[in-house]
């Protein structure tokens, strides 16, 4: 009996060293009031953009005053999740959640008119893209999946995938979320996502005020989990301020803000 307890101890402990733990969380240093915060955020060096299905506000950093705004049809943009400042562009995951089949395509617009530029639609079949990454000559993007509304028959939210492409949008690699992460995120899914700066995918989900520390695996088509971070955004798309270090903008939807956060560098394992 007692070579069972110990044994049963120490299956106990190995599982829960599995999935990495709390680590310190972040700070937030200042919000922006902005009831268009529904899906979420995008920053340059001079504005914010709050992101809202078919519309995408304009704020001023310093003042927070409403600058620019850019309503779509409904019909066409029924839902863009996120959008990200890339190459001087404003670069939006769209896809027609809840609806399904799922669809899924990249907005592109000019930040300083708040003008549409041009769509590349990734069609159906992998989910619905929630967010878009530009790293090291390549495209890297999620697409979601869920259990109940919004979800696709056949899969769950277990399908979420991150699927990179070369420059001309053409498949290059893929990878699944972990485990431990995904358990956090259920029923729903990564809603955010984006590189940090120390190389790392940091990710949130739809719900949760926190942020999962991710990285390539080395082999194998799993993304490793590093760390989980407490923060007060709950869930919805991020961005991170690429002229000030460690600071990630995040949404409230419950208080209509954006929220600019200090973060934390995770440990180097």
């Amino acid at each position: 009996m007692i070579r069972i307890l110990a044994l049963a101890t120490t299956l106990a402990a190995t599982a829960a060293s599995a999935e990495p733990q709390l680590r310190p969380g972040a700070e937030t240093v200042r919000r922006y009031p902005a009831p268009e915060a529904r899906q979420g955020v995008a920053v340059d060096a001079r504005f914010v953009y709050a992101v809202a299905n078919s519309t995408i506000a304009k704020y001023d950093k310093q003042t927070g005053a409403k600058v620019g705004e850019w309503k779509g049809d409904r019909a066409r943009f029924p839902h863009i999740n996120s959008c990200s400042l890339i190459a001087k562009e404003l670069v939006c995951a769209s896809s027609n959640f809840p609806a399904a089949p799922h669809w899924s395509a990249v907005e592109i617009y000019d930040p300083a008119t708040m003008t549409h530029r041009r769509s590349v639609p990734l069609g159906p079949g992998t989910g619905s893209v929630t967010w878009v990454e530009w790293k090291d000559g390549a495209w890297y993007t999620a697409f979601a999946n869920y259990d109940g509304k919004g979800g696709e028959a056949g899969r769950d939210h277990t399908a979420t995938a991150l699927i990179r492409y070369d420059a001309k949008w053409r498949r290059t690699g893929g990878w699944l979320f972990p485990a431990s992460v995904l358990a956090r995120m259920a029923p729903m899914s990564s809603s955010g996502g984006g590189f940090g700066p120390d190389g790392r995918l940091y990710v949130t989900g739809h719900d949760n005020a926190e942020l999962y520390v991710l990285e390539l695996p080395k082999d194998g088509a799993v993304l490793d989990h590093v760390a989980t971070l407490p923060i007060e955004a709950e869930g919805q798309a991020i961005d991170w301020d690429e002229g000030q270090p460690w600071m990630l903008y995040g949404i409230s939807r419950k208080g209509g803000e954006i929220l600019a956060m200090k973060v934390p560098p995770a440990p180097v394992r």
